[in-house]
């Protein structure tokens, strides 16, 4: 496996590698990792779809990527997808599944037409004072420390940020700017996270550092992610004769470890609470999607809270069986065992007449049916809500909206209702939006309980990718030595340098793994290298400093051209 980037690679199609014939493959886990490495070895690998098998313990595909309507609660969703041009993966992947909402385009088509004609931003990023303007102005109010240690983050190396948290690299005035408020409450970080997952996530987006204010760097699909990606992406799969068979729950995956070469000899599984499994050679390729960040999520409904599930988590549990057996296999409670940690609750809010969407005009700026990303800045519980492209589901009545909120200090009390957002019903999680949203106090109750239907949802180990760590915490795609398996998802450690939260992250450990498996003769993209452009360095430099002057060593002549031609489409070339 080797990385590419240019036409040359990206246009090149492979020719079937040598032996592929012979290989059957075992996908463990149904999520968009699984989906995209069963699609790439039958797309680049030319493998026959009937010898892939898709083992999955839910009842449906999609892993992360959901979307549905529960007949008793409501539309739920559990979180969204931000996407951006320089998915590379994920691009290369969804250029070859058809739409299936175009006749004759693909999914990446249909995405690039939509975002042609319907580009995001935000009008109002962030409110204060129940749905006043917080004025942020897109401004992002860095002191000069606060630059500094930003800076310093950016060019320290990897080594330097392992093990280390967020706040043990910045300071008080660096948490009290418009850049921490943006950046958290896009990514969901939090101060105790990662401070080498901050680095990586400054160095793979800088290109997009001046839409952080509104949400311009963002793209989004049509529908919600499951009905956008994931069903085309399993049609076209069993249209190839994929194998699905649901409610199968990997319980463990043997190995013969030898110096030099590591086997998958064998998948276990419970299917209906009956014990099975299968033996593997060689040619049996095994693709282990491990960890989840869904895993044990809870739906309460709009007079139930959710629930806090610390109980046995299949998905984790595996990923501990599977690396207590060799060292190069990874260190699952990193990241899975501190649950207060990496838990926050996310909310479906489904509007049911016209008097909410009213509201949501007011701060939004605009049709509250094509509304974006509001963060209630005042908010106790840090409260993010957003109002995507309607209708969200396909089949969402006409007059409905769909909002998704989410809160990152889930054991905080509300500032209307007075109990922390776990603790809450979905109807009380809407009275605390609706009082956000500067709805008069006398009409929260009523409206809360009459005009809207709200699911809320826990997931305890949702950033549980963002905690601290360090090399070898995740295993590599492919281990060194490994003949026939692989791990894939975001728990994986992928050999360019991504970072993880994104749907390109699953795909790229995805493409890593079929590509390496079956050596396949095509470059994977290499991850776009804005980091090395200065144009695009400078670019982000300026707006970080709120348009201060950029101090560049040298004549003030030559100072004067560099700024000048920081967007010239050639580093030397001279602005007209």
């Amino acid at each position: 496996m080797y990385y590419g980037s240019g036409n040359y690679e990206a246009f090149a199609r492979p020719r079937k590698p040598e032996g592929a014939d012979s290989k059957t493959a075992w996908l463990v886990g149904a999520g968009l990792a699984a989906l995209s490495g069963a699609a790439f070895l039958i797309r680049d690998g030319h493998m026959r779809g009937d010898r892939i098998t898709i083992l999955e313990r839910l009842k449906i595909p999609g892993g992360a990527l959901d979307g549905n309507q529960d007949l008793g609660r409501g539309f739920v969703i559990r979180g969204g997808r931000e996407m951006e041009d320089h998915f590379e993966c994920l691009w290369d992947l969804f250029r070859s599944i058809p739409s299936l909402e175009i006749e004759g385009a693909s999914v990446l088509d249909e995405f690039y037409w939509l975002n042609k004609d319907d580009p995001n931003y935000s009008l109002q990023r962030a409110t204060v004072n129940r749905g006043q303007d917080a004025r942020t102005d897109g401004l992002f109010t860095l002191s000069e420390e606060a630059q500094k240690e930003l800076i310093a983050v950016f060019l320290a190396s990897r080594e330097e940020m392992e093990n280390k948290r967020i706040d043990g690299v910045f300071g008080k005035e660096f948490f009290c700017s418009n850049f921490w408020l943006y950046w958290r409450t896009m990514f969901a970080f939090e101060e105790w996270h990662s401070a080498l997952e901050m680095k990586l996530y400054l160095h793979r987006f800088i290109h997009h550092i001046g839409g952080l204010p509104d949400f311009s760097a963002l793209k989004f699909t049509r529908y919600n992610q499951y009905e956008s990606l994931v069903l085309p992406l399993c049609k076209w799969l069993l249209e190839q004769g994929v194998n699905f068979r649901y409610d199968v729950e990997v319980t463990d995956v043997d190995f013969d470890l030898k110096a030099g070469c590591k086997q998958a000899t064998a998948i276990h599984w419970l299917e209906d609470g009956v014990a099975g499994g299968i033996g593997l050679g060689a040619d049996d390729l095994v693709f282990i999607t491990i960890g989840s960040l869904t895993e044990n999520s809870d739906k309460g409904d709009h007079h139930t809270p959710s629930r806090l599930d610390e109980g046995p988590a299949p998905a984790w549990d595996l990923w501990r069986r599977i690396a207590a057996k060799d060292a190069a296999f990874g260190r699952p409670d990193v990241f899975g065992g501190n649950i207060p940690a990496t838990k926050w609750e996310s909310a479906t809010i489904t509007t049911l007449d016209a008097r909410i969407p009213a509201y949501i005009r007011k701060i939004a700026k605009r049709d509250p049916f094509s509304g974006k990303v509001v963060t209630a800045k005042d908010s106790n519980w840090l409260l993010s809500w957003t109002v995507n492209r309607q209708p969200h589901f396909k089949h969402q009545p006409s007059d409905q909206i769909v909002v998704w909120l989410y809160s990152l200090f889930v054991d905080k009390p509300g500032d209307y209702v007075n109990k922390p957002m776990q603790d809450c019903t979905g109807e009380e999680i809407t009275q605390e939006w609706l009082y956000h949203l500067g709805v008069p106090i006398d009409e929260i109750p009523g409206l809360a309980a009459t005009a809207a239907k709200t699911v809320p949802v826990m997931m305890p180990y949702v950033t549980s990718f963002f905690m601290p760590r360090q090399a070898g915490d995740r295993p590599n795609v492919v281990p060194k030595g490994a003949v026939n398996f692989a791990f894939i998802g975001q728990f994986a450690e992928s050999a360019e340098r991504d970072c993880i939260f994104t749907t390109e992250y699953s795909v790229r450990t995805a493409m890593e793994a079929a590509y390496t498996l079956l050596n396949v003769e095509r470059g994977v993209p290499e991850v776009f290298n804005s980091t090395y452009d200065i144009r695009k360095l400078l670019a982000a430099i300026g707006r970080l400093r709120d348009g201060k002057e950029v101090r560049i060593p040298g004549s003030t002549l030559l100072r004067e051209l560099m700024l000048k031609n920081i967007d010239a489409m050639e580093p030397g070339k001279t602005a007209q």
